[in-house]
């Protein structure tokens, strides 16, 4: 029998775990997997450890691997430690041909760092994802949990700047 690794989630995650899983039917409690993994990500600084992982997998009563194809397949699950401002850049086509070159270029150039890095400050990690879903906006890019799009080297420096 192997040991329990529920008490790396926190009383306060677990009680958004469970407000999403109210929202299916009990023997579908394993479709919160998704915004569970979000929640302890969230609640980690950023990232998913294995034994945070298994947590969740242990509670939702699913098996440990189902638990890691999911945070393995969706790009918004990380697996090493991220800055306090995670950057998210669309390379996606419809950027590409409207510009996010030149903002990979310049937030490369004025961090210091290339994609899947994070600052020697820990403030910035800059991550490369494949479409954001705001073609309409493009270019753009994604800061933690807000989009900023049609984006300039002036534009993407008043953001940085405000950020904590």
């Amino acid at each position: 029998m192997s040991e329990t690794k529920l008490h790396l989630i926190t009383a306060e995650s677990l009680a958004d775990i469970d407000q999403n899983i109210a929202k299916y039917p009990v023997e579908r409690r394993d479709s919160a997997c998704m915004p569970a993994l979000r929640i302890v990500q969230d609640q980690n600084g950023g990232w998913l450890t294995n034994g945070l992982m298994d947590a969740v997998a242990e509670y939702l009563g699913m098996p440990a691997i189902a638990v890691y194809e999911v945070a393995t397949f969706y790009s918004m699950y990380e697996h090493k430690p991220v800055g306090r401002n995670k950057i998210c850049v669309c390379t996606n086509i419809s950027c590409l041909l409207r510009g996010s070159d030149d903002v990979v270029k310049h937030l490369t150039h004025k961090l210091g760092i290339k994609f899947g890095e994070v600052t020697e400050d820990g403030k910035f990690s800059l991550k490369e994802v494949e479409c954001l879903g705001a073609c309409v906006g493009a270019p753009m890019m994604a800061v933690d949990h807000d989009y900023y799009e049609d984006l300039t080297p002036e534009k993407i420096d008043s953001i940085l700047d405000n950020l904590e």
